[in-house]
């Protein structure tokens, strides 16, 4: 449940509204009164006061049903037989922002109380057959504002349902093919270098054979079609694997971490905060930093010990993985591939990363990726 989201121009309108609603009251009160008294000075004020609330019904709905309600009440009691218009216009709106058990009770509770206040008043006194028309006209109007506020109430959250599922489509389309692009590229490139280092090879072969100086230029280029044939293919099986096995995420972090202490890593693993639902691109994201940095330390850092933590909060979620290894302040790290791709990941969910040495010594990577939290 909540209120109306309204904007300036809207305030605008429920002025505007709530002014001639009171202007409508209190021309229908005076036009049947003869005399001015202490008690018809009360009525007026309740007429204006009841009407001018409505400005206030996107804001707090619920306030103003119970405001208009007791000022229909006070202006009926107070001899003023005029209809309970603004009441009818708080019960529309506050349907309509979903406080429906609320209004049935306030509602049951003026029909309850109206009678009274007629008969206290002296009006109506013409029999019962009238008071149970008139009582039965006003519940057909209660009923008529609450169904319309509940019909616009439905009308507005399918509307909010379809825009929200048409941009998970497109989103998720979006993905699709972004991963089927890069599939045909690597596969592409994959090849390509595939052909590139066979050549090299069967050159640099060639050379030793034959007795002759293999060229520097050439062992280069043999070396880096192997590099780049290996980083490929990690890349394209990573790809493939968001397709082929189930998603790795928060809750697989463990694993990861017992994973490094067997090959003689040690690694602590910490949470903190309240730990909530994250959306799956975010917990994924978090498993690939995780494990690229702790694969990194194990094969680079010539590390002891290394650190993940992880940091719940309301709107993001924190990463940071430590290690005491050799890096040093005044060292820059090399972006290689994997560093590359945990940045262009959390780059592509909102977030930030950092990747540097320690003043300490040592090298760290922190993170943090920002988290929507249901209203």
């Amino acid at each position: 449940m909540g209120t109306e989201r309204s904007g300036p121009r809207d305030g605008v309108v429920d002025w505007a509204i709530a002014v001639c609603v009171a202007a409508a009251l209190l021309v229908t009160g005076l036009s049947g009164q003869d005399s001015a008294t202490g008690l018809d000075l009360l009525g007026c004020a309740l007429l204006v006061t009841g009407g001018l609330a409505l400005a206030a019904r996107r804001r707090a709905p619920v306030p103003v049903l119970v405001v208009t309600g007791a000022c229909a009440v006070g202006y009926q009691a107070a001899g003023f037989d005029v209809p309970a218009v603004a009441y009818l216009f708080a019960v529309y709106a506050a349907v309509r922002a979903g406080h429906r058990t609320v209004t049935v009770v306030a509602s049951t509770a003026m029909l309850a109380a109206l009678p009274v206040a007629a008969l206290a008043s002296g009006l109506h006194d013409t029999g019962e057959a009238f008071a149970q028309a008139r009582g039965a006209l006003e519940l057909a109007w209660l009923v008529a504002a609450g169904a319309a506020g509940e019909a616009l109430r439905q009308a507005e959250r399918r509307a909010e349902e379809a825009e929200r599922t048409r941009e998970e489509t497109a989103r998720r389309r979006a993905d699709e093919e972004r991963l089927h692009i890069a599939r045909e590229l690597h596969d592409s490139l994959t090849h390509q270098i595939s052909i590139i280092k066979v050549q090299s090879e069967v050159a640099v072969h060639l050379a030793r054979r034959r007795g002759e100086q293999v060229p520097e230029a050439l062992l280069a280029i043999q070396e880096a079609g192997r590099e780049a044939t290996r980083e490929l293919r990690a890349t394209l099986q990573a790809l493939r694997d968001d397709d082929t096995s189930p998603p790795r995420g928060l809750d697989h972090l463990p694993e990861l971490v017992e994973k490094a202490r067997t090959i003689g890593l040690e690694t602590t693993l910490t949470i903190e905060g309240r730990r909530h639902d994250v959306p799956v691109a975010v917990s994924r994201t978090v498993y690939r930093i995780v494990q690229e940095s702790l694969t990194n330390v194990a094969r680079h850092a010539a590390a002891a010990t290394a650190s993940v933590r992880i940091d719940y909060r309301p709107d993001a979620l924190a990463i940071r993985i430590d290690d005491d290894g050799r890096a040093t302040p005044g060292t820059a790290p090399v972006p290689g591939v994997g560093l590359l791709g945990m940045r262009e990941r959390v780059t592509a969910l909102g977030g930030r990363l950092r990747a540097e040495p320690r003043s300490g010594g040592g090298f760290t990577v922190q993170a943090e990726l920002p988290v929507e939290q249901a209203s």
